[in-house]
């Protein structure tokens, strides 16, 4: 997404420069850890102020995802230095991490988020998250959707037909089957793993119907995950390991459904790639997906963590090819509208004029 973030600020004819590689993010809740990274922040940005004040003085900063266990060290400080407006995409608020493991880290993203004049939050949840915070926030709140490059996907799907004969052959794949397919990293978290055993267990209850399942990721949790999938015959499922970015689009195109419950995630940028090429979805009805899958139109959203509902919810359209194409069409279309890079430059373009009004006002009314 921040990569996404920077080709669209390039395509509105920006100059972006990444000036920081300090990580900030704590995974365990360490608030010792917190407090030395907020230490060594304060220097760093004091430092990182006078250099962009001396060689290249931007017009704006622009910080990607800020919440508790990451939050911007750096961009307050310096852009207040530089008199420069402030912008955070993907702000996210959590009021219950005000105490406990992270609450160092948490009140360095509410000190971000206060200082910020324009905050993008990319899905409802977060945009509720922002009124919540209630006077803390005092920038322009505008939703931003999360969106992808299109054009890969949509190339793909044109040649579907010549990618399906491809993956068949690449994979081991059965072309009369219905191919189901999932792109997930099997990182060793609660998300990740929860979510490929789950649809393990929803696949177990499908036995009667022809599918084959095409996993692409692998991580750390990859031992476990095969485990759960062994309850299998050998060409029900074929593992195809970690790929890059640039096969995805012909796998996407070649396959008859995306499915992939989701435990536990903001929205899925796969959800928006699978569409993107024709895909329909299954997914679980998780903290932010009802924002990117259409529900009914573009695919199905099972009741989160149920892997019955999830089971239901494929057999639907395991039994309904003529539905899943109409929902892949719609699906190319919704993405196209709203979740592209046309789309979202548009929409950037229009917010970042209201981040550097809301900075004139600031200096003009001395507000900090």
């Amino acid at each position: 997404m921040s990569r996404g973030f920077i080709r669209v600020l390039e395509r509105l004819g920006h100059e972006v420069r990444v000036v920081c590689r300090l990580r900030s993010y704590d995974r365990s809740g360490d608030q010792l850890h917190q407090l030395r990274l907020a230490h060594a922040a304060a220097g760093l940005a004091n430092r990182l102020s006078l250099r962009l004040a001396r060689d290249w003085l931007p017009d704006l900063w622009f910080t990607y995802h800020c919440y508790h266990k990451a939050p911007d060290l750096i961009g307050p400080t310096v852009s207040e230095r530089l008199g420069v407006p402030y912008v955070v995409a993907e702000p996210s608020f959590a009021r219950r991490r005000g105490e406990g493991s992270w609450a160092v880290g948490h009140a360095g993203s509410i000190r971000a988020l206060s200082r910020a004049d324009l905050l993008l939050p990319m899905t409802k949840v977060d945009l509720r998250g922002m009124h919540a915070a209630g006077s803390r926030i005092k920038g322009v709140v505008r939703r931003l959707p999360p969106f992808i490059d299109t054009v890969p996907f949509r190339q793909a799907n044109a040649r579907r037909f010549a990618h399906r004969s491809e993956v068949a052959q690449a994979f081991g794949l059965d072309p009369g089957a219905v191919w189901l397919v999932t792109v997930a990293m099997m990182r060793d978290d609660d998300a990740k793993r929860s979510s490929y055993l789950q649809l393990a267990d929803a696949l177990s209850r499908l036995t009667a119907w022809p599918w084959q399942l095409l996993v692409v990721g692998d991580g750390p949790a990859a031992p476990r995950i095969r485990a759960a999938f062994a309850q299998f015959e050998p060409e029900r499922v074929r593992f195809a390991g970690a790929l890059p970015e640039e096969r995805l689009p012909p796998i996407y195109a070649a396959s008859d459904m995306f499915v992939w419950p989701a435990l536990n995630e903001a929205y899925g940028v796969v959800f928006l790639e699978a569409q993107a090429a024709g895909l329909p979805v299954v997914a679980g009805r998780g903290t932010g997906v009802a924002d990117v899958v259409l529900h009914r139109r573009t695919g199905l959203l099972a009741t989160g963590g149920d892997a019955v509902s999830f089971a239901n919810s494929m057999m639907i359209l395991l039994d309904e090819p003529e539905r899943r194409a109409s929902m892949g069409q719609a699906g190319i279309r919704h993405v196209e509208r709203i979740h592209s890079e046309a789309a979202a430059a548009h929409a950037l373009d229009a917010a970042l004029d209201l981040a550097v009004a809301r900075r004139v006002r600031r200096e003009e009314t001395g507000e900090r």
